[in-house]
C-alpha cells in the first residue's frame, strides 16, 4: 500500500467521478513507470487521508493543521489535503496559494483549459450567471479580458462559492477594482459553499449573480438542471488555473519525474515554477 495519498477534489461532481477516476488512472500509471508510489486510488474522505499524530507542523515546527484522524470521517476537508505532508498529488486553487497555502506547498503544472469556453492554455476565466431571460447568453472574449456589465449587476444580490476562491470571488473582486469600483455595488453578498450551490441559488431565486469558474460551469450544463434557468452575461478575466500541487517535503526528483508525466499524459499541461504568484 503506497504511502502517499492523492485527490482531484476540485472538479469531483459525483456524476464525473469515472471521469475523475479515468484521470487519475492514466496519471498514476505514468508515475508508476517512473518509479513512483502512487496511490491505487484518489481520496475522498478525510478517513482517507493518513493520521498525523499531534498535528500537521511547518517547515519551522509550527502547528498549521489538526490530525485529519480527529476530523469528521465522512467529510472532506480540502486544506487537510493540502496541508499533508503525505499528499502526492493534488489540485488546488490560487486563491488558497496567495493567502498562505504556497509556503507549505508544491506546483507541479497548470492544467490546460483549452477544452471549456472561457479557457486558453493553463489560463481560465468564470462565467458571470443572473437568471435566464430571453436575452442570449454572453461568448467569452477571444482575447480574454474582461466583460463585467455594471449597470446590470449593481444593486443585485450576489452569491460565492467560499470566500479564498479565485474564480468565485478574488478574481470578480480584482476586475472590479480595476474598473474603480468593488463588491459594494451589489446590494447584499453570501457565501453558497460551492459552484454547483452559487448555480441553485440564482436559477431559485435567492441571489442574482454568481461567478462560476469555466470549468464548473460546463459541468453543470452537463448535469445541473438548475443552470437551464440561468444564462451568461459577462465573463472575468483570464487568470492562471487550479494548480496541481504536491507536499512539500517530496522529493525533488518526484517532483521532477511527475512533471514529465503529467506533460505527457495530459498534453497541453504547463510546467510552472514552485511557487508562483498569479494576480
Amino acid at each position: 500500500m503506497s504511502e502517499f495519498v492523492a485527490a482531484l477534489p476540485m472538479y469531483d461532481w459525483p456524476e464525473a467521478r469515472g471521469e475523475v477516476d479515468a484521470q487519475w488512472v492514466r496519471l498514476r500509471d505514468a508515475f508508476r513507470q517512473r518509479g513512483i508510489d502512487a496511490p491505487e486510488a484518489v481520496a475522498r474522505s478525510n478517513r482517507e487521508l493518513p493520521a498525523v499524530p499531534g498535528g500537521i507542523l511547518d517547515g519551522a515546527g509550527g502547528l498549521i493543521a489538526p490530525d485529519p484522524a480527529t476530523l469528521p470521517p465522512d467529510e472532506f476537508d480540502f486544506h487537510q489535503l493540502w496541508l499533508s505532508p503525505a499528499m502526492l498529488f493534488g489540485q488546488t486553487c490560487w486563491g488558497p496559494m496567495e493567502l498562505g497555502l504556497a509556503r507549505h506547498v508544491q506546483v507541479i503544472a497548470q492544467p490546460n483549459y483549452d477544452a471549456f469556453e472561457g479557457g486558453q492554455g493553463e489560463l481560465y476565466s468564470s462565467a458571470l450567471i443572473m437568471p435566464a431571460d430571453n436575452e442570449p447568453p454572453v461568448a467569452s472574449p477571444h482575447d480574454g479580458k474582461p466583460i463585467i456589465p455594471i449597470d446590470l449587476l449593481r444593486g443585485r444580490r450576489f452569491t460565492f462559492n467560499n470566500p479564498d476562491s479565485m474564480s468565485g470571488l478574488i478574481g470578480l473582486t480584482r476586475d472590479l477594482e480595476a474598473m474603480g469600483e468593488s463588491l459594494d455595488i451589489f446590494a447584499s453578498r453570501s457565501e453558497s459553499g460551492g459552484h454547483r450551490s452559487s448555480i441553485v441559488a440564482i436559477a431559485e431565486g435567492r441571489a442574482d449573480i454568481a461567478a462560476i469558474d469555466c470549468e464548473s460551469w460546463a459541468l453543470a450544463q452537463r448535469f445541473e438542471p438548475a443552470a437551464q434557468g440561468v444564462k451568461v452575461v459577462g465573463w472575468t478575466a483570464r487568470r492562471k488555473g487550479l494548480p496541481y500541487i504536491t507536499a512539500r517535503t517530496t522529493l525533488a526528483s518526484i517532483v521532477a519525474a511527475m512533471r514529465d508525466a503529467v506533460a505527457v499524459v495530459e498534453g497541453g499541461a504547463s510546467e510552472q515554477p514552485l511557487v508562483q504568484r498569479v494576480g
